[in-house]
């Protein structure tokens, strides 16, 4: 049975979601603080955390740091705040997934299980994959850049792949949710901030892409 670990500060809101994944057959655990939270992360560790970002004292953001500085759980942030800058924030801190409030419960449920089966996967061997001065090296966990490491997170990472292996090609937002993060439905600003942030790290200028270019309407190409 998967072990979450909710932060919240709203009892409310907590309570609430700590039943209904009770519900749904997850042992569910709550903290109404970030310390609290990370205090019960070290003693007893979940297999994922849900974090608030409007928690008081230490806010969601640096929770999340704090977390990733010692741990490799699955993070998802579920807050009322649904501006591209939060998710972006969110995710440059350490988070996996980003949900906005209010919350179906049935699609938490199958967000999580989606999260546990992406950690748990295996990929099939591949060999690295050149673009130039960027490479991608599926077997070794690696992207490089000029022969120098390029730090990214498993997201990036999976997502970079996924591109690299159908280079040339034009994958759409709703592909690369369900074959990057196994959502059939999700929010495809996930997919854009996921970009974004690989354009940062991969291009050298990056509102003139060399690799990764938007096919306007269409989606996304990695191209040699």
């Amino acid at each position: 049975m998967a072990d979450v670990l909710v932060i919240e500060d709203d009892d409310r809101i907590r309570l609430s979601l700590v039943l209904a994944l009770q519900d749904e057959g997850y042992h569910t655990r709550g903290a109404s603080t970030a310390e609290e939270g990370i205090a019960e992360q070290r003693r007893n560790p979940a297999d994922t955390v849900l974090v608030d970002l409007m928690l008081p004292g230490v806010d969601g953001y640096e929770c999340i740091r704090e977390l990733r500085r010692t741990d490799g759980v699955p993070i998802v942030v579920v807050s009322a705040r649904d501006d591209t800058h939060d998710i972006v924030a969110a995710l440059e801190a350490g988070a996996d997934d980003y949900l906005v409030k209010p919350v179906a419960v049935k699609e938490l449920s199958a967000r999580l299980r989606a999260l546990r089966r992406r950690m748990r996967a295996v990929a099939a061997p591949v060999l690295g994959l050149r673009f130039g001065e960027l490479e991608v090296l599926p077997e070794a966990g690696e992207v490089r850049l000029r022969d120098e490491p390029v730090p990214v997170t498993r997201t990036e990472f999976r997502l970079l792949c996924e591109l690299a292996q159908h280079a040339g090609r034009v994958l759409s937002r709703q592909q690369l949710l369900e074959r990057v993060w196994d959502y059939v439905v999700g929010d495809e600003r996930l997919v854009d901030v996921h970009i974004g942030r690989l354009r940062q790290k991969i291009e050298d200028d990056t509102s003139a892409p060399r690799h990764l270019v938007t096919v306007r309407g269409l989606g996304y190409r990695l191209q040699r």
